[in-house]
């Protein structure tokens, strides 16, 4: 595998944030409180142009050298320096180079090791999860956060393979912390079949690690295959993990924070609310499983992975949209869709609820199967809302021309279907409490195949007119 301009993936977090440094694609901000100063700056540093990732240094009331950072993944030039891919030009250029990987992506199983940087701290007694700068990130939230961007790892006890999901984590004591995974996830279904057995679920809760292995934990991988193994196969070399002391969990060797517990079934307290990616604080608070904290492994000035869920755009919500666009062009593609020229996620749509997909009409019936095969694929069936398919002409990417098309080439009656009781959850705002399921708007924006031929032509200046046009009067324009 060519890796570009990098010899080799980076080893972990702190590698990637000095090759996201030099790119000049840091903020270093010191002085910052966990106490709503960290998701407030949050929040204003992710309504600028082109924001950057934010390292928090100097936390008051915190030993020097303990940080915490957001947005390692968040703009196009980031997620390529983690994804190892050229310097991209536009979006979708992220998109496309995902897809191409995909073609030959293999999954990489880790390897074992016996030690590693993750165990220069291994605490046993004396627990207190609060030694870390868990942020209480927005006013109404419920308690303070430590799992955000976290990788919450889990062995099926059936099949034996390992589920590394990123679900929100609470601080509920010094060793205990909250658990909140929605319905159909496969952390709670593993989850579940060892509670339906009378045991406990074992588990651990990384909280600083590889950023790729947070692309790998946020989105909807097959069942079955690990998020181990799904980000090996990016990188181009197997992650190393330690087992666990008490459960035998793999862990990542290079991880800045591990918590390593067990969640009884009988064992729940009051969880949320939490300001979620929606932007509202969905979810609500309701009883949840505690994690019984057995071990904390950190390494030396540990760095806590933060996610600033808010009204998007945020510091994750760029990178969702990537990966999951380039998830869903290879599932419809694996699935048989021909014509594909496409796809994107939209941040207004929260980076799940606004997919556009785009492809050159061969036969009619092709803009419907697309708009179906986009909204039931695995990557694109959790707590969608909408899906557009328009033609090649259109840019999926560009927000402007996507409503061009929907309003000028879309009737609403003939053009616009919709699918019940698709897989949804507490965190869409739109539901019902109780309500897991919602409907989707299929949304056909391309030209009728039957008026391919006889469809008003658009109204635009040819490629060679305009180049020769900005070519003659450039310094006039450039004096702009």
């Amino acid at each position: 595998m060519v890796w570009n301009d990098y010899e080799r993936p980076h080893a972990d977090l702190r590698e990637a944030i000095e090759r996201i440094e030099r790119a000049g694609e840091l903020l270093r901000i010191k002085g910052a409180d966990w106490k709503l100063e960290m998701g407030t700056l949050a929040e204003i540093v992710y309504r600028q142009e082109s924001p950057p990732a934010i390292l928090y240094e100097d936390i008051p009331g915190y030993p020097k050298g303990y940080r915490a950072i957001s947005g390692t993944t968040n703009s196009a030039k980031r997620l390529a320096i983690v994804l190892g891919f050229p310097p991209p030009s536009h979006p979708l250029d992220v998109v496309r180079a995902y897809r191409d990987r995909m073609k030959s992506h293999k999954p990489i199983p880790p390897r074992v090791v016996n030690d590693g940087p993750v165990l220069e701290n291994v605490v046993k007694t004396g627990i207190d999860v609060l030694k870390f700068p868990a942020p209480l990130l927005h006013e109404h939230d419920g308690g303070r956060y430590l799992g955000t961007d976290d990788l919450v790892i889990m062995r099926d006890p059936d099949e034996g393979w390992v589920n590394c999901g990123t679900y929100r984590s609470m601080v509920q004591g010094a060793d205990r912390v909250g658990l909140w995974i929605s319905p159909g996830k496969h952390g709670r279904q593993i989850r579940e079949k060892y509670w339906r057995a009378g045991k406990p679920c074992p588990v651990l809760i990384s909280c600083g690690h590889d950023p790729l292995l947070f692309l790998a934990g946020g989105n909807e991988i097959r069942y079955g295959l690990s998020e181990y193994d799904y980000a090996a196969g990016h990188r181009g070399a197997p992650y190393e993990v330690i087992e666990s002391e008490v459960h035998g969990l793999p862990m990542p060797a290079h991880a800045e924070i591990v918590l390593e517990g067990e969640m009884h079934p009988s064992e729940t307290m009051p969880e949320g609310p939490f300001g979620e990616f929606t932007g509202y604080y969905a979810g609500g608070r309701g009883e949840q499983p505690v994690v019984r904290v057995q071990r904390v492994y950190h390494r030396n000035d540990p760095i806590l992975g933060l996610a600033c869920p808010m009204i998007p755009p945020s510091d994750f919500s760029y990178s969702k949209c990537v990966m999951k666009a380039g998830m869903i062009w290879d599932e419809v593609e694996r699935a048989g869709l021909p014509g594909v020229q496409g796809v994107w996620v939209h941040e207004p749509g929260c980076a799940r609820m606004f997919n556009v997909i785009a492809i050159k009409q061969a036969y009619a019936g092709h803009a419907r199967q697309a708009l179906h095969l986009a909204a039931t694929c695995q990557s694109g069936a959790y707590l969608g809302r909408f899906v557009v398919v328009v033609d090649d002409d259109i840019d999926p990417a560009n927000l402007e021309q996507v409503l061009w098309a929907m309003c000028t080439r879309c009737d609403p009656v003939e053009d616009i279907d919709f699918i019940r009781r698709a897989w949804s959850g507490p965190l869409d705002p739109r539901l019902p409490k109780g309500r897991t399921w919602n409907s989707r708007g299929l949304i056909d924006a391309c030209r009728p195949y039957e008026m391919l031929k006889d469809f008003p032509p658009v109204v635009k200046a040819s490629d060679e007119l305009r180049e020769r046009v900005r070519a003659k009067f450039d310094k006039q324009l450039r004096k702009r």
